[in-house]
């Protein structure tokens, strides 16, 4: 990946939007880049409850065939539990597993409460939960028994008199949200990098990037493309599904990082799909998966070359893939995503290359459905007439 495509990368994954605060990423990074590229007629839509934006190709045409694409801006976060009176700021770990967060940096957000809607940020505090190894149970000391979400809070350091109090006119109060500070670095190994937050700054970027690649091809005349940077995901998808029943598009493309399997510790026995860093997107099966719009896909990577792996999900797809059924919207859906490795922690991996494959098989479908059709694109019809019909298919047998 180019220095300067990882840079904006960069720039995307480090904007400080932990969930109900996505504006730092949607509004302070997405839209602006967006406006650089963005063709003449195009819009940013922005919305009341949330601050999640749609980058819209055809504004006002909801007669022609449309497909989002959606990654989320938001981010997983600790927040302020409360404030004991040794002025321990004990804190909520959220989706993050606890033993992962000991000893990090971190900053904390805070409204003044004086004027209410400006905030601050507070950095030099760290995460803990033992003060040290000596104040340890024999078990934790032994590693028979871990670190609880009760036990963490920030540490800043303070001391003299009424600690609770110097937080207090801080203005700190429960709710307050904290994050990671780590923004992403080049990794040792080549076309690699780590930091916090791949989850999912990573798909704004992609989709950002394949609205940048469809501008500079001067746009597509058949599809509307909706590239939508939705919010709340990380606390049950509700900023996609709001999205979704606004422009009921016919398609539904959700981008979101996926799990290298094959260097995960102590899952073998699992029999997880043979993923990995480096091979490319992930492309997600089961669940409510279009199988008709996976073939599509499939065949567009083949063609052009496009290195991608299948991996399989359950009843849910676990991505903003949900999107249009859960907002009772009829949209072929599917989910896309890359390998990473440390999901939900400071050092959260991944493969440029798998990114940059996301990015041009979505472009490349895009460039599809828009010349297909004799060059008059792609319709509902073809898919609600596209539907596989496994009793009329022909027998496999061995080739022996």
């Amino acid at each position: 990946m180019p220095d300067a495509q990882f840079e904006i990368m960069r720039e995307i994954l480090a904007a400080p939007s932990p969930v109900g605060y996505e504006g730092a990423m949607t509004y302070g990074v997405l839209k602006p880049y967006a406006e650089r590229f963005m063709l003449e007629g195009w819009k940013v839509h922005q919305f009341r409850g949330n601050a999640g934006i749609v980058l819209d190709t055809h504004p006002g045409r909801d007669d022609m065939f449309s497909v989002m694409i959606i990654g989320h801006a938001d981010k997983i976060r600790m927040q302020v539990r409360s404030i004991g009176e040794d002025g321990k700021i004990w804190i909520d770990s959220d989706s993050f597993l606890p033993a992962t967060l000991i000893g990090h940096e971190v900053i904390l957000f805070s409204e003044d409460p004086k004027q209410p809607g400006r905030y601050r940020r507070l950095e030099g505090g760290t995460v803990e939960a033992l003060g040290a190894i000596h104040f340890a149970d024999a078990s934790l000391r032994s590693g028979a028994s871990g670190i609880r979400a009760e036990m963490l809070y920030l540490e800043l350091q303070l001391h003299g008199e009424d600690r609770k109090g110097q937080v207090d006119a801080l203005g700190i109060r429960s709710g307050d949200p904290i994050i990671l500070n780590r923004p992403i670095k080049r990794g040792f190994a080549p076309d690699t990098f780590y930091g916090a937050y791949l989850d999912n700054g990573l798909g704004c970027f992609v989709t950002a990037e394949v609205c940048r690649l469809v501008a500079e091809r001067g746009g597509l005349k058949n599809v509307r493309l909706l590239g939508a940077m939705a919010a709340y995901e990380e606390i049950g998808r509700f900023g996609s599904r709001v999205l979704a029943g606004e422009f009921e598009p016919d398609v539904v493309l959700a981008v979101d990082v996926a799990h290298d399997f094959r260097s995960a510790p102590g899952i073998k026995d699992k029999r997880m799909p043979s993923v990995g860093m480096g091979d490319g997107f992930v492309l997600a099966s089961g669940s409510i998966t279009s199988a008709t719009l996976n073939s599509m896909i499939t065949e567009v990577a083949q063609a052009q070359g496009i290195p991608m792996r299948h991996k399989v999900c359950g009843r849910d797809t676990g991505t903003d893939a949900m999107a249009a059924v859960l907002a009772s919207v009829d949209s072929a859906a599917t989910s896309i995503g890359f390998p990473i490795r440390n999901m939900h922690t400071i050092s959260e991996s991944g493969h440029t290359g798998d990114v940059l494959a996301a990015v041009h098989v979505l472009a490349e479908a895009l460039s599809h459905m828009d010349a297909m059709n004799g060059g008059k694109g792609v319709t509902a019809e073809y898919f609600r007439n596209s539907h596989p019909r496994l009793d009329a298919v022909a027998p496999l047998q061995h080739g022996g």
